[in-house]
């Protein structure tokens, strides 16, 4: 869908839907999958300059290149319009000063999609830029964080000392970092929720070590290689059965199937309304966001109760290896990624059915 000649072939969203069907179909290795190519360019290609579109697009639809977001902070998470991290001008550069949490893959990024306070005289929303940083320059210090899964580096915390951006790096102008913030945001709730299945996703950029691959040898692993497949992995339907197919399941369970089943059609079409039909459904893609985040804790309650006291145990000796007990260790973060429950809450009440906006 993305523009001809940058990367795409410009076609609508159903054409696209198609061409991932058939890709699955044929076993072959779909288009790259990162944050840059699901987040940052639809912000590069609604409010960058041609330059800027000619020069990033490219790299990203041909896997050469890994992005990361740099928006949160550890006083700016929810409230993200208040971000402090200081980019200030210098010449024909922005020098960036501050501190970012929660960047995913940030230690393989090639570049960062990165919101800053560039003017902070100016209202809070209307004093920011969004900006695309080289990651990989003195004065970016990513330090991984080790979730309670046991997993190190799917987040990190990001330290910028003096880093430098070029002023053509500046995406939607001095003081627009906000309306392309609110896309980033409307993008990375669908990218979230809208997924091809059956595709398999290629993990792009040098620092993954996957260029020099056979894309066959990437397809026979499977998207379930990933980080992003494994903290996914046990929260469906099918694959809970899958799962509890050779053994015997404690009471409730069909019940609990039942739900996750229900669960895992309501997002789909959510999320396909979201992704296919943009503002149809006021906060459709957060609907779809938050519905994630029952469907994660409702499988991880009924995994647990399936499988009683098998489900406390760790490594080898539990079900499955540990993925069970894994996937109960990681569904927290599900209603924090991306934006947590009760921000979505409000969205949804506010924009979705109009109430009151939250006292500021």
């Amino acid at each position: 869908s993305w523009p001809l000649g940058l990367g795409g072939r410009g076609l609508d969203e159903a054409a696209t839907k198609v061409v991932h069907e058939e890709l699955a179909a044929a076993g072959a290795l779909g288009p790259p999958f990162n944050v840059g190519t699901l987040m940052g360019a639809p912000v590069i290609i609604r409010h960058g300059t041609d330059e800027q579109r000619r020069r990033f697009l490219p790299p990203l639809a041909n896997g050469q290149e890994w992005w990361c977001q740099m928006f949160s902070e550890p006083g700016a998470g929810s409230d993200l319009a208040s971000v402090a991290t200081k980019a200030e001008r210098d010449g024909a550069v922005w020098r960036v000063t501050g501190q970012k949490v929660w960047s995913s893959g940030a230690g393989l990024a090639d570049r960062a999609m990165l919101l800053a306070r560039t003017d902070p005289a100016r209202p809070q929303h209307k004093g920011l830029g969004w900006f695309v940083l080289d990651v990989r320059q003195p004065g970016v210090d990513v330090r991984p964080l080790r979730q309670m899964n046991g997993v190190a580096g799917h987040f990190n915390e990001v330290f910028l000392d003096g880093a430098v951006v070029d002023d053509g790096d500046l995406v939607g102008g001095d003081g627009g970092g906000w309306p392309a913030a609110l896309t980033t945001l409307e993008h990375e709730r669908i990218s979230l929720n809208v997924r091809q299945r059956g595709l398999v996703w290629g993990s792009p950029g040098e620092r993954m070590g996957q260029l020099d691959r056979r894309a066959g040898d990437v397809v026979a692993e499977g998207e379930q290689a990933s980080e992003y497949g494994r903290n996914r992995r046990y929260t469906t339907a099918d694959a809970l059965r899958s799962a509890w197919d050779d053994r015997a399941p404690g009471p409730g369970a069909a019940h609990g199937l039942m739900r996750l089943h229900t669960l895992d059609q309501l997002i789909a079409w959510t999320a396909r309304r979201a992704a296919d039909s943009p503002g149809s459904v006021p906060a459709a893609a957060n609907l779809a966001k938050l519905a994630k985040s029952h469907q994660a804790r409702a499988a991880q309650h009924h995994a647990g109760s399936a499988l009683g006291a098998e489900a406390m145990l760790w490594g080898t000796d539990s079900p499955l290896d540990g993925e069970i007990t894994y996937m109960m260790a990681t569904t927290p973060s599900f209603s924090i990624a991306g934006g947590t429950d009760e921000i979505q809450r409000n969205i949804i009440g506010e924009r979705g059915l109009g109430l009151p906006r939250e006292p500021r």
